[in-house]
């Protein structure tokens, strides 16, 4: 376990560095977890009780309308945190699903294990603080994409930041994180130089 720990400490230096009697603490709550493609890990109506460190595989969370539509709201994959976030910090309800789209690998811990170890350890507060805080920065430029942005901008911005994922992720999923339907997104793909 000691190259997964590796991988989540590079990511934890990125954000705020931690000391090594910190750090330890901090990676003794994390256990490996695995699981297939398409397994659906937080259902919405339940309370997120984990927090995931990816190791490998691509996640997205997603929510369903009344009429069974899904809207992809965010992806995860190598490295970073996943979860249903407000849920797990707030502990209550989700309104969103957490779902593997590959096979995947994790780190993960409980909300108990990392509230515990918070309120014992300010720097461990402070790196979570941080993460929320770029996490929410995140979503707030998300939301002026999807409501200022055209489609081809939207487009254009996903591909500048993120081109990669075209590779990683099927483009219908990509469609309805953008905002747009697939046939679009297929006319955005086959058009728009980068």
């Amino acid at each position: 376990m000691k190259e997964e720990l590796d991988k989540l400490k590079a990511v934890v230096n990125a954000i705020y560095p931690l000391k090594s009697p910190d750090f330890e603490a901090f990676s003794a709550i994390w256990q490996p977890f695995e699981a297939k493609r398409k397994v659906i890990l937080t259902h919405e109506g339940t309370i997120e009780s984990y927090v995931y460190f990816v190791l490998e595989g691509v996640q997205r969370a997603f929510a369903v309308d009344k009429n069974g539509r899904e809207t992809t709201l965010v992806f995860s994959y190598p490295p970073s945190f996943s979860g249903i976030a407000d849920s797990f910090l707030l502990q209550k309800p989700s309104k969103y699903y957490l779902e593997t789209l590959t096979p995947s690998r994790f780190l993960r811990t409980t909300f108990h294990q990392l509230d515990e170890l918070m309120l014992k350890n300010h720097a461990i507060e402070r790196l979570m603080r941080l993460t929320i805080s770029q996490t929410l920065s995140g979503v707030l430029e998300r939301q002026i994409e999807l409501q200022s942005y055209s489609a081809e901008e939207r487009f254009r911005t996903l591909l500048t930041r993120s081109g990669h994922v075209l590779t990683m992720i099927p483009h219908k999923y990509l469609a309805s994180y953008l905002g747009m339907d697939a046939t679009n997104f297929s006319k955005l793909l086959a058009n728009v130089k980068i």
